[in-house]
Formats: structure tokens, sequence, C-alpha cells
């Protein structure tokens, strides 16, 4: 097996995809929390839904879909 550094690990999309999910996991979540703080209990659910629900749609259109998963023929 292969290794890799730490430099080409950096290089490839792994950065990013752990950004996309730190931003829909962790950011919607806190932006819920301080909209609760604040009373809007409400608008802090239709942050963190549409958050969690946006890196679930963003990581499907960029990673998922365009894998080509077909059997043998």
């Amino acid at each position: 097996m292969a290794e890799t550094n730490l430099r080409e690990f950096l290089r490839t999309d792994a950065v990013l995809l752990a950004l996309i999910l730190f931003v829909g996991i962790a950011g919607s979540g806190v932006a819920r929390w301080g909209l609760g703080q604040l009373g809007l209990t409400r608008l802090g659910e239709l942050v963190f839904i549409m958050g969690y629900g946006g890196m679930v749609f963003v990581l499907w259109y960029g990673w998922i879909r365009p894998l080509d998963i077909t059997g043998p023929e």
C-alpha cells in the first residue's frame, strides 16, 4: 500500500471535503444554538435543516453523482 505524506494529502480534495463537513455539521449546529439562545428556535431549526441538507446535496452533487457505479457486463 502506498504511503502518503501530509503534503500529498493536503493537495487532494480531502481538505475541501473536511471543510464542507465541518461547516455543514458544526457551522449549522452553532448557528442553530445561537438562534435558540436568542429565542428564535424555529428559525434556528430552519437554518440547521438548510445547512445540513445543503451539505448533503453538495457532497452528493460533487462526489457521489459523478461516480460510475455499474457492475460487470
